[in-house]
């Protein structure tokens, strides 16, 4: 890798600039977006190419057990990780000068690994350009600042702002809000400049503490990788500040959850024009066909969207969240929302994506619903007007569910992997399993002495 220096993007050159770069930090995202890898002297990092971990990675749960896949034996053979330098960024909280590196991940026969997240999302993305066409997201992150909380059994609390208060509750869009937790934001904000991410805009949302930020539209894959970026990055800001950051679907009991919106567009890899648009600026076929894709397939991802039993406290009535596969314009009642915009800019957005999602593999899901509308020529439903929380719900409402859904829809296996399902599919029967041996303080208060 001679020269992989000045291979690097601007923004770490532009970090490294007079400075002598330590560490590397070679990492991977596992299956619920966790970051594993290695961290190595950059001397060392520079004279190789590649180096190796175990595929049992894939395999372990996020209670930190392993599931088993059937029909293989435990060897656990090592996957070749090989740099993605255009990934490269600071690492700016850290005591000397680090840089993060994240790295495609192969076979030992130079093969994609199928379960890989970012392989999943790049073979989706390769379905659409074999068509001609290019995805285009652009995701909203929601997250809570939240007290320190160092005992499971307590509930979170919200942070103690500057003026010596709780955070308070129901201030959407409030700035003076916003100021409460300012030292944190600016840290984010200088953060991600040194990491060269642009942030669109942040809010503050509806719950206790918690925070929306908005990325600009482009590339998924890029996309996923900055989401990956920024759960750290935030996390790291927060630390500085005695608090913890949470990208849990539902902290706070009572409180609206954390959502990662996503905006999708479609262009023509020819010309660069929205097939959403046709030459009058008027809707396409091809933008309804995506929207009655996500209608049709959205329930077999949802275990992908909502990866955790806490996942399904975020569907709740009136509360923020979608509870149903309704569409229609500016309307955030809906499961499917067509947001105001110019014909050139037209999109879907997709409401139901939990920010506990592994980013890459909520966009390469959501991806995938449209892909499979573009494909089948189906319409959606009439669009909605009105309230659609006075509609039935009809998603699932709980992990089992979600995951009988998951493993019954075969052409999405064959657009995700069917690989990578069986194994998506073994880790959450796991986490679930376990999860159901868990005794609630809720059981104990209400069943033990009165039943």
């Amino acid at each position: 890798m001679a020269d992989w220096l000045e291979q690097l993007p601007e923004a770490a050159q532009t970090y490294l600039k007079g400075r002598r770069l330590d560490e590397v930090e070679c990492v991977v995202p596992d299956l619920a977006g966790v970051a594993r890898g290695k961290a190595m002297p950059a001397s060392k990092f520079a004279r190789q190419n590649h180096f190796f971990l175990p595929n049992s990675i894939f395999l372990q749960t996020i209670t930190g057990d392993w599931a088993d896949k059937d029909g293989e034996n435990w060897t656990e053979p090592d996957m070749v990780l090989k740099p993605d330098l255009s990934t490269a960024s600071a690492a700016p909280w850290t005591a000397d000068w680090t840089l993060q590196v994240i790295h495609d991940i192969e076979d030992q026969a130079g093969n994609p690994v199928p379960v890989a997240p970012r392989n999943v999302l790049k073979r989706v993305v390769a379905a659409y350009n074999a068509k001609g066409w290019s995805p285009v997201v652009a995701p909203e992150m929601e997250f809570y600042l939240v007290a320190r909380n160092t005992d499971p059994n307590q509930p979170i609390e919200p942070p103690i702002g500057r003026t010596g208060r709780p955070a308070a509750a129901r201030q959407a869009y409030s700035l003076s809000a916003v100021d409460e937790y300012g030292p944190v934001i600016d840290d984010i904000y200088d953060f991600a400049e040194a990491q060269g991410f642009e942030i669109d805009g942040i809010v503050q949302e509806g719950g206790a503490g918690q925070i929306e930020i908005n990325l600009r539209h482009g590339d998924p894959i890029l996309l996923a990788d900055e989401i990956f970026y920024f759960k750290r990055l935030i996390r790291e800001a927060a630390l500085r500040h005695d608090c913890f950051a949470t990208f849990m679907a539902k902290p706070i009991q009572d409180e609206p959850g954390s959502a990662m919106h996503i905006h999708h567009s479609v262009v023509s890899s020819n010309n660069g024009k929205n097939i959403f648009t046709d030459a009058d600026g008027a809707e396409t076929p091809a933008f309804q066909h995506f929207i009655a894709g996500l209608q049709n397939h959205l329930p077999s991802v949802i275990a992908m969207l909502a990866p955790y039993v806490n996942s399904y406290r975020r569907y709740v009535r009136d509360h923020a969240a979608p509870i149903n596969l309704e569409w229609g314009s500016d309307n955030r009642t809906t499961g499917i929302r067509v947001p105001i915009s110019g014909p050139e800019s037209r999109r879907v957005e997709n409401r139901l994506a939990g920010m506990d999602c592994n980013p890459y593999l909520g966009i390469a899901a959501s991806l995938a619903c449209g892909y499979l509308g573009l494909i089948e020529g189906q319409d959606p439903s009439d669009e909605f007007f009105g309230d659609a929380y006075d509609e039935d719900p009809d998603i699932p409402q709980h992990m089992s569910e979600s995951l009988e859904l998951f493993r019954e829809n075969k052409v999405m296996h064959q657009l995700l992997g069917p690989e990578f399902c069986e194994v998506y599919a073994a880790v959450k029967e796991t986490e679930y399993q376990a999860f159901l041996q868990v005794i609630s303080p809720w059981e104990r208060e209400h069943l033990l002495l009165n039943v």
